[in-house]
């Protein structure tokens, strides 16, 4: 545990160093662990232990004995510790925050909307376990009831990513605890110190041994992956992460017939219409682009702007970025924190170079940061091409990649141009616009006039290669069985 002079904790005991599993803090058996840094200045935060596929089976063992009890306690006491829980992350927001900083590298105020976020999931869930109705069917048959009630699936395996270290744990954590599901969590070897701060809490909150465990690992993730996703006992796996991972990981699942819920990659469209309200889309492209310095998974990829307010708009949007300030996330004039690792600068630098070389021009930034920290400076290339590699992966970094167009159906098929289908976004003042570009894009997700879409309350995900199966609001839904009873002799 570390001092608070180290990490500025109120409460010392929310950094913790390591597993977790069936109530118990626990190492792993060979002793090994995983350096953890943070990316703005390269200094290591701590360890957390470097566990195998034996310590996985252990808490999976956990979560199935807890499964027995915690699956038969009321909608309204799950109702009432998740309530609690909500309460605790709200009483420790400042160093929640300050673990999500330090461990990713995004902003101080940026971790602040994240906790709060990542609470809102705990909260909404809270209420959706006390109305996870049934029904009663009308039978065609004389002297037969139908009925339908809903059941928790089981022991699930939650597999998270770093950009989002609380809250991509919440949003599938809690739709789990409210079904009356345990689980066992594998946080990612960057950013493991919010997830165990997160058990802290919950224990607080009343959360019973063996309900959440915690898997700590990097060299032997595939190992654990896999275990996660092919133990006959977990009944449900939910991933958040690259659209790669995420077909291995629904492969490994198939073997037995596991429910999975997967939200992978996308290729965001934004779209500038000529009758766009042009301050507002600046704002929204700022906003969707450069939030968690540009790595979100559903942050404006591909940036399409008419030919008619295309210089105006690049001038404002370059203006803008032209005043942010990069550094340390704690420092509260801190615009654009790190990228999350080195790995990470290595692709955006490929990416611009790549756009570059095929005919793009730089309007800003363009270039790593030398020095400590994984830096890549703020960026809006102009005029890229449609062959360029950013229209066809994912960035995940601060580049804004301005891409020129004239017609509705010219950019609609551009928008549609991609395997995969997250999210969307468009700008336009026209109603009738709004509806028939809403309704043509092939995402999950549409945000119209603005640049911020997530919310604990709304299905999140997407179509095509972007994954199964929805987040949030419809949530709840991912962790239960459908049982239909049929009470016959009445």
């Amino acid at each position: 545990m570390a001092s608070t002079s180290v990490h500025g904790l109120r409460d010392p005991e929310l950094f913790q160093t390591k597993g977790f599993i069936d109530g118990m803090w626990v190492d792993a058996r060979d002793r090994g662990v995983v350096r953890v840094t943070n990316p703005a200045t390269d200094e290591e935060l701590g360890t957390v232990p470097e566990m195998g596929v034996e310590e996985t089976k252990q808490a999976i063992e956990a979560a199935a004995k807890a499964f027995k009890t915690w699956s038969r306690t009321t909608a309204k006491a799950r109702h009432d510790i998740l309530v609690k829980f909500f309460s605790l992350m709200k009483e420790n927001e400042d160093d929640l925050a300050r673990l999500i900083t330090l461990e990713n590298g995004k902003t101080l105020a940026e971790a602040k909307g994240e906790n709060v976020y990542s609470a809102s999931f705990i909260e909404w869930f809270a209420e959706e376990a006390v109305r996870a109705y049934g029904e009663h069917i009308p039978s065609a048959m004389p002297g037969v009831r139908n009925v339908v009630i809903k059941q928790p699936v089981g022991v699930v395996s939650i597999l998270t990513p770093w950009n989002f270290p609380s809250a991509m744990i919440t949003r599938k954590l809690g739709a789990a605890l409210a079904a009356g599901c345990t689980a066992v969590i594998k946080p990612p070897p960057e950013t493991p110190f919010s997830a165990l701060a997160l058990v802290v809490l919950a224990r607080r909150a009343g959360v019973p041994d063996g309900v959440i465990n915690i898997v700590t690992t990097q060299k032997n993730v595939s190992e654990v992956a896999k275990e996660m996703c092919e133990n006959k006992t977990v009944k449900k796996v939910s991933f958040t992460g690259s659209t790669t991972v995420a077909k291995l990981l629904t492969r490994m699942a198939a073997g037995t017939l596991k429910k999975v819920s997967m939200e992978a990659g996308g290729n965001a469209p934004f779209i500038v219409f000529d009758d766009a309200d042009i301050d507002a889309a600046v704002e929204g492209a700022i906003l969707c682009k450069f939030r968690g310095s540009g790595q979100t998974c559903v942050c404006a990829n591909r940036i399409f702007v008419h030919s008619s307010v295309y210089a105006e708009f690049a001038s404002r949007l370059a203006e803008k970025i032209a005043t942010f300030k990069l550094g340390s996330g704690l420092d509260e004039q801190t615009k654009l924190g790190p990228l999350i690792h080195s790995r990470a600068v290595e692709k955006v630098r490929q990416h611009v170079d790549d756009a570059v070389a095929k005919g793009a021009q730089v309007l800003i930034g363009g270039r790593p940061v030398e020095g400590t920290g994984s830096f890549f400076a703020p960026t809006i290339l102009s005029e890229v091409p449609a062959d360029a590699l950013v229209n066809d992966e994912e960035t995940f970094g601060p580049v804004a990649a301005l891409i020129k167009f004239e017609t509705e159906e010219e950019v609609i098929k551009l928008a549609n141009d991609t395997d995969v289908g997250l999210a969307g976004y468009f700008y336009s003042r026209d109603v009738g616009r709004v509806w028939r570009v809403a309704e043509a894009l092939e995402v999950g997700m549409v945000g119209t006039n603005t640049g911020l879409i997530s919310q604990a309350v709304i299905p999140f995900g997407g179509i095509k290669e972007s994954g199964l199966g929805r987040e949030g609001g419809h949530g709840i839904e991912e962790y239960m069985n459908t049982k239909f009873i049929a009470f016959g002799g009445l």
